[in-house]
């Protein structure tokens, strides 16, 4: 499986209840109030796989098709690229 990173245009805010992703290229602004899916967020790039990176971050197994499909959405708003 594919990995992800975060996206060159997009800054992160670490907020009370997570975090703020600020896209400044499309200028749209997305909630991540999940502890473990920022987590995946901020250190997706260190994997070369995002099971990998969703280990790390401590999600059980059987929530990892959960949040793929978070990820999926992050990608579509240009937080993440899906890398190789």
């Amino acid at each position: 499986m594919a990995g992800y990173a975060l996206h060159p245009q997009v800054g992160l805010r670490q907020e009370r209840f997570g975090a703020l992703a600020y896209h400044y290229g499309n200028r749209r602004l997305t909630f991540l109030n999940d502890e473990r899916l920022l987590a995946v967020v901020r250190t997706a790039g260190d994997y070369d796989d995002v099971t990998d990176a969703l280990v790390a971050a401590g999600v059980p197994e059987q929530q990892h098709a959960a949040y793929l499909t978070a990820l999926g959405r992050l990608v579509d708003a240009e937080v993440l690229v899906a890398s190789d």
